[in-house]
């Protein structure tokens, strides 16, 4: 019950994007077709568990057994930095169709802040390590959610006839604020 929870309140509640503001940058950015928003999906997805399980683990046997804590936040964005570049060197060799399918995404992963924040948060909550990777996967399914639903709406909204002043980031931030506040619904669930 206790990892339904977890996933509950990470995908709809405590939405990683419409919720606690960490990952706008591919979320405005990637969002523009819903085919790309699921490839980023799919891409942060799979980093950010890899990331969550290796920094999880660096900071529980590394960090805290040595008292560097506080070199949390550099090791961090140190160990994301390689694990996508590690990534993707070995699709590359190992599954040029998954390599082509991620391609551009897997480099802005690399600034994506939701990766770092979800790293961060799972040591704050002081979750063991499976209940990091629920966390961890159920954040990066909530994240692919808000984008590929924001996609859509986006796509739709290309079709609309929409005044001058308000085309490209002002409509996107307006339904973006929309999207939020319709995510803001689930919040007596957990």
């Amino acid at each position: 019950m206790e990892y339904i929870i977890i996933f509950i309140a990470a995908v709809f509640v405590n939405n990683i994007v419409l919720s606690q503001f960490l990952g706008i940058c591919p979320f405005l950015g990637v969002s523009k077709k819903v085919d790309t928003a699921l490839g980023m999906g799919m891409a942060v997805t799979f980093v950010l568990t890899i990331a969550t399980i290796v920094t999880f683990l660096i900071q529980k046997y590394v960090l805290d057994a040595f008292g560097l804590e506080y070199l949390q936040t550099i090791v961090f964005i140190l160990i994301i930095a390689s694990l996508v570049q590690m990534v993707e060197i070995i699709l590359k060799k190992v599954s040029p169709p998954l390599y082509q399918a991620l391609g551009v995404f897997l480099p802005l992963i690399t600034t994506n802040c939701a990766i770092l924040g979800v790293a961060i948060l799972v040591i704050q909550k002081e979750y063991n390590l499976i209940q990091s990777v629920v966390y961890a996967v159920s954040t990066a399914i909530g994240f692919a959610l808000a984008l590929i639903i924001f996609a859509g709406i986006r796509e739709q909204l290309a079709r609309t006839k929409i005044p001058a002043t308000m085309q490209g980031v002002p409509i996107a931030l307006i339904t973006a604020g929309l999207l939020a506040m319709a995510f803001m619904g689930f919040s007596g669930i957990v």
